[in-house]
């Protein structure tokens, strides 16, 4: 199983918590340093590493079988991020699941695929997993789960369409679903999308 780090608070000493999933080429500390940039002092963060820093090996727009069985060893690291949570208290709307790019795409996927209410759910700079046209009928319902999606109209790795696409599913899973589309960003993380999760991190301490 992935290593997993963890920042901010003690569990114990937690009001809520956050699950940080890294970029292609990234590290669990890149994206827990994001962490510090929310200003909490009261949140715990886990963040899993991928295997070689990657959670899977071709584009998460390629045929599901060809990151197999990658994609499902990733989204079983994330669901065992959930489960430590669990065991120490922590249920999954008073957890945030957050990602960027690959780790993004990640974020999304299982929130799709186990859908219930988490504290909340974000994916920077990405989209549901798959080719175009793959199914969206997923099962459960994410019960109002507020998710947030940023993303350039330009990026290179992320389609327009495929960020479009999972605002739509995940609205028809039952999330409040805002989206941010930045006119000819980069494959980055702006001030903008930061002030977005901090709100949706601060709805998730008042509900602790």
């Amino acid at each position: 199983m992935a290593q997993m780090l963890t920042a901010g608070v003690p569990l114990d000493r937690a009001r809520a918590a956050a699950i940080l999933l890294h970029g292609r080429g990234g590290s669990a500390e890149d994206i827990l340093s994001l962490g510090e940039e929310f200003g909490f002092a009261d949140l715990a963060y886990l963040a899993p590493q991928a295997a070689n820093h990657s959670w899977y090996p071709y584009s998460f727009l390629a045929p599901l079988a060809q990151n197999e069985p990658h994609l499902g060893n990733a989204l079983a690291t994330v669901g065992a991020a959930f489960a430590r949570l669990a065991r120490a208290g922590f249920a999954a709307e008073r957890v945030a699941l957050i990602g960027f790019s690959q780790g993004g795409c990640l974020a999304l996927e299982y929130a799709a695929r186990n859908a219930q209410r988490y504290g909340a759910v974000a994916g920077l700079s990405a989209g549901l997993i798959g080719p175009p046209g793959t199914p969206r009928a997923y099962p459960g319902s994410l019960a109002g789960t507020p998710a947030f999606l940023g993303c350039s109209d330009v990026d290179g790795h992320i389609p327009l369409a495929r960020v479009h696409e999972s605002r739509d599913v995940l609205s028809r899973l039952g999330a409040d679903v805002t989206e941010r589309i930045y006119p000819g960003m980069g494959h980055t993380i702006n001030a903008d999308e930061i002030a977005h999760v901090v709100k949706l991190l601060a709805g998730l301490k008042a509900m602790a």
